[in-house]
């Protein structure tokens, strides 16, 4: 269970999955012309809505910000390179959760079991609609957790078991994703790793969210359960064609789609999770890395999705006078 909860935070930042361990298929590319159409508007209508790697600078400082997918992939190899040489050369890497702050957060679950298992009161199979909790048992069992677990797992914890297909479950090298590759290189280097947030803010994020709202969450997952592999394949394409706000408009696509809700509901429930998971946190790290960058040349790396919109890190940044370019990795600089 200790691997399972390490390899579901792993996911926190950018909520998708690693193609090398699953077999499915691309999902855009069997998608009808006019919904791809659809999605396509949808991403390019935001700021920095396409690419993953950028330099930003103001007043002689300068900072190489990375936009990561948190889970292991032999892709990262050929972008590690060049990033190896920017962190040999910085103050600092920033990244939302460095060593400490994992050990942090895996003591605080070990010492309070509460803040992921419901410790008194109804159970999910008590709080859950009977088919809701039908479907979540089987697939959480397909995950290895029988359903006397699963009862008592928190709402928002069983959401992000279920960003975790069953195929890559038990796979060891799961965290080993662009940020923890960064991190090695770091510390390899004698670089400082600080963190942007708290080790806490996961929970602090989750705790603020309704009953209805979790449990919406729980139902969201749900309705992608049985494309759990195309979407892992999808997600993971569309990250390594730097095309990252794309997976934001997918999932409003098949939500969308799934009876019961309404264009209106998806929208406000979007709007609700972006601003708790995203934008809260993007104005948050803005101080931090801003701060950090005039200490000398640094490298910043988040979850990919956390570039692109109006407040996502890139435009809030742009909006405090930085000059923001897209970075090639293979030498050239392009102005987005």
């Amino acid at each position: 269970m200790k691997h399972l909860a390490a390899a579901a935070f792993a996911l926190f930042g950018l909520a998708s999955q690693a193609a090398a361990y699953c077999a499915g298929t691309n999902l855009v590319d069997q998608m009808l012309p006019g919904d791809l159409k659809e999605i396509r508007a949808r991403a390019d209508a935001v700021p920095f809505a396409r690419g993953n790697f950028w330099m930003a600078e103001k007043d002689g400082q300068t900072m190489t910000i990375v936009g990561t997918y948190h889970i292991d992939d032999p892709r990262h190899m050929s972008v590690m390179a060049a990033l190896t040489g920017r962190i040999g050369e910085a103050s600092g890497l920033l990244v939302e959760a460095g060593p400490e702050e994992e050990n942090a957060l895996m003591q605080a679950m070990g010492k309070n079991p509460s803040l992921m298992f419901i410790t008194e009161g109804p159970s999910l199979l008590e709080r859950l609609p009977r088919d809701t909790w039908r479907r979540l048992s089987e697939a959480l069992e397909a995950r290895g957790i029988p359903g006397i677990f699963a009862a008592k797992f928190q709402p928002w914890y069983a959401t992000v078991v279920l960003a975790i297909p069953s195929c890559m479950i038990a796979e060891p090298d799961l965290k080993n994703g662009l940020d923890a590759q960064l991190i090695d290189a770091a510390e390899e280097a004698n670089v400082p790793v600080r963190a942007l947030e708290p080790y806490d803010t996961l929970f602090t994020i989750f705790g603020g969210l309704s009953e209805e709202q979790s449990i919406a969450m729980v139902e969201a997952s749900l309705a992608m359960e049985g494309q759990s592999e195309d979407m892992a394949v999808t997600m993971a394409d569309l990250y390594f064609e730097a095309d990252s706000r794309m997976i934001w408009e997918l999932n409003r696509l098949f939500a969308y789609k799934q009876p019961g809700y309404t264009r209106q509901q998806v929208d406000a429930e979007m709007a609700v999770m972006e601003d708790v998971m995203m934008i809260r946190r993007n104005r948050a790290w803005i101080p931090v890395i801003e701060a950090a960058a005039a200490k000398g040349p640094l490298v910043v790396a988040f979850g990919a999705l956390h570039l692109s919109g109006e407040e996502g890190v890139l435009n809030l940044l742009a909006e405090n006078g930085w000059m923001i370019s897209e970075l090639d990795l293979a030498g050239a600089v392009s102005q987005p």
